[in-house]
């Protein structure tokens, strides 16, 4: 497995090779993703309950309990599923920042899982070189028409410039909701590196426009598009 540190890495405010840009300019309009799990934040039910407590494991960032899951999204990929073969050896796998700079030698959730991922052996090793330069607010605590948007994401994020971008890279997050995030993520890598194939890959992808779910495993590969000025994500 092979891992690039960030700390290995440039780390001044002056070191990334980008510069912030509108949302409208963005060189990539669509990424493909994948989910393994859904989340029903306000649903009821059994079911509904053990989603909101697999976001909450999830979030806590236990590598004991990512490694068991990244080890269930292993069997999805390699089994005859909707995600079969969506990672693949030759994809490097790049966590997303968190809405906050992380402090110096502490991990993400998303690098937690990347690694926890690259350990079971899935995709061809990390890539750290995605970074998050301003924090943005929490979408998940911010009240509706609050919520960070494509452009505050894009320009909250910068490119390492001391290492190049491997040609086939899956971005992985914990939560996708509209897919802003892995969007603007996304758009800021291929303007770095014009010639990448991404794709994303999320965990638990919320259903917050659903009554609920009867059941939490529901793996499915999908779309991000930007469209009227904002992320729309199918499923």
């Amino acid at each position: 497995m092979t891992i690039i540190c960030r700390d290995s890495l440039a780390t001044s405010h002056d070191s990334p090779i980008n510069v912030a840009r509108s949302a409208m300019c963005f060189t990539i309009r669509r990424i493909t993703f994948a989910s393994c799990y859904v989340y029903s934040p306000c649903g009821s039910g059994a079911a509904c309950e053990r989603s909101r407590l697999l976001r909450a494991m999830l979030k806590s960032g236990d590598p004991r309990f990512i490694g068991k899951y990244a080890f269930r999204v292993r069997q999805q990929v390699v089994d005859e599923s909707p995600l079969a073969g969506f990672v693949c050896p030759d994809q490097v796998l790049v966590p997303v920042p968190a809405s906050a700079r992380s402090t110096a030698g502490t991990m993400t959730v998303a690098e937690h899982l990347a690694t926890a991922m690259a350990e079971t052996g899935l995709g061809g090793g990390i890539w750290n070189g995605l970074r998050r330069v301003r924090p943005v607010r929490k979408s998940a605590t911010a009240p509706p028409g609050s919520r960070p948007t494509v452009a505050n994401h894009y320009d909250s994020f910068a490119i390492e410039a001391a290492t190049a971008l491997p040609p086939r890279v899956v971005l992985v997050d914990d939560v996708i909701t509209k897919g802003r995030t892995l969007l603007a993520a996304a758009a800021r890598l291929q303007d770095a590196f014009p010639a990448a194939e991404i794709r994303a890959f999320a965990m638990l992808r919320t259903m917050g426009l659903v009554q609920g779910v009867d059941h939490l495993l529901d793996p499915c590969i999908g779309e991000i598009r930007w469209s009227a000025g904002d992320a729309h994500r199918t499923p």
